[in-house]
C-alpha cells in the first residue's frame, strides 16, 4: 500500500467541480486526507481564479491506474483536453507522488509542480509537513518555508463532510 497525493484544481464552477472530485475519489479510495482549499489567480494565462487543494489516499493501484482514474473523474466533470497546457478547466487532477516511486515516463513522479507552485506545495505541506520529497529529500514543511512567495493563496472555507460522509 502506498500513500498517493493528488493535486485538484478548477476555475470553471470551481466549488461544484472540486466537490465532485472529492466525492468521486472518496467513492474509490476512502478514506481521504483533504487539505484546505486555496483560491489563486490563474497561472500562465488570463482566466478566472482557481480553487486548489491536495488529497492524500492509500492505494495499491499502479501510477498508470491511478492517473487513469483521475482522467476518468476529470472527463466525467466535463474536462476537455486540448494542446494548451495553461487554460481554464472544469477539473484538473494530477498525481503528485505515489509513495517513493520515481518515474521519468508518464505519469512522471514526483510532479515537478510540487517545487514550482505555491498552490501545489502549500496544500501538500498542510497535510504532509513531515513527509519528504522523493527526489529533493527535504520535508514539505522545509520546502514551504523556503518558498519565496506565497503566490497569492487565499483560503476558501469548504466543508467536504457531505462528499465524504464524515
Amino acid at each position: 500500500m502506498n500513500r498517493a497525493y493528488l493535486s485538484i484544481g478548477s476555475n470553471i464552477e470551481p466549488e461544484r467541480h472540486v466537490r465532485a472530485a472529492v466525492a468521486a475519489l472518496h467513492h474509490r479510495y476512502a478514506p481521504l486526507i483533504i487539505s484546505p482549499v486555496y483560491q489563486t489567480h490563474a497561472v500562465g494565462f488570463d482566466g478566472d481564479d482557481f480553487y486548489n487543494l491536495v488529497v492524500g489516499l492509500d492505494t495499491d493501484d499502479s501510477a498508470e491506474h491511478l492517473a487513469a482514474a483521475c482522467r476518468e473523474i476529470e472527463t466525467a466533470q466535463g474536462r476537455l483536453r486540448t494542446d494548451q497546457r495553461f487554460s481554464s478547466r472544469t477539473l484538473d487532477i494530477d498525481l503528485l507522488t505515489l509513495g517513493n516511486v520515481i518515474r521519468e515516463d508518464v505519469p512522471i513522479l514526483p510532479r515537478d509542480e510540487i517545487l514550482k507552485y505555491a498552490f501545489v506545495l502549500k496544500p501538500l505541506m498542510d497535510i504532509a509537513p513531515e513527509e519528504r520529497h522523493p527526489v529533493d529529500g527535504r520535508r514539505y514543511a522545509e520546502l514551504w518555508a523556503q518558498l519565496e512567495a506565497e503566490g497569492g493563496l487565499r483560503p476558501i472555507a469548504l466543508d467536504f463532510s457531505a462528499e465524504t460522509g464524515d
